[in-house]
């Protein structure tokens, strides 16, 4: 018996090498969807709510996560908003390393004095940023995000995705969070691409 499994430990063994160099064992594991190497994305320059024009790539020294709405949100806006943060005290010094940006789909209403009154509110470090109907839609499209609006006149709502990305130092896009992906999801994601 002893024989075979001084045979056996060396044949696992192998096995495991051969198995990690099939499921590409370098690469990160992420608690939401991994969408490293996807090719949309990129750079993009709107204001943010101090009426400040800012790029993505003036945040490349930070993990960003990005996220997609509206002040006038019912629900999945501030639940998200909220969730980040809680995530960025569970990150405690680290959250320093992490720039939360919250995209309005809404520049008739979001102003960046809304956002500045909305964003900040959550987390004083996080970012609102909004642009011309044109430049936020640009932005949409090139991050895949879909909305729509539903109703007319003043409270009017908006459908929209519903998740955030996670992008690294870099400005590359890593990970996509489903809505309601709880903080501890999120801070393990985020953490995974601090250590990076």
């Amino acid at each position: 018996m002893k024989k075979l499994s001084g045979f056996l430990r060396p044949a696992i063994f192998a096995v495991l090498i051969a198995l990690s160099l099939l499921t590409g064992c370098s690469k990160v594991a992420f608690e939401g969807t991994d969408i490293t190497g996807v090719d949309f994305g990129g750079d993009f320059t709107l204001v943010d709510h101090h009426g400040k024009a800012r790029r993505l790539a003036d945040f490349n020294d930070k993990v960003v996560a990005l996220f997609f709405g509206y002040t006038h949100c019912p629900d999945v806006c501030p639940t998200t908003m909220a969730e980040y943060a809680a995530v960025m005290k569970t990150l405690g010094s680290k959250a320093s390393q992490v720039q939360v940006l919250f995209v309005s789909l809404d520049p008739e209403r979001d102003t960046p004095a809304l956002l500045a009154q909305y964003v900040p509110a959550f987390n004083p470090g996080f970012i609102g940023m909004t642009g011309t109907p044109q430049q936020v839609a640009e932005v949409a499209a090139r991050y895949k995000v879909v909305y729509q609006k539903q109703g007319s006149g003043a409270d009017y709502t908006l459908d929209h995705s519903a998740g955030s990305y996670l992008l690294d130092r870099k400005g590359r896009l890593r990970v996509l969070e489903n809505y309601g992906a709880a903080p501890s999801v999120l801070a393990k994601d985020l953490n995974t691409l601090i250590e990076e």
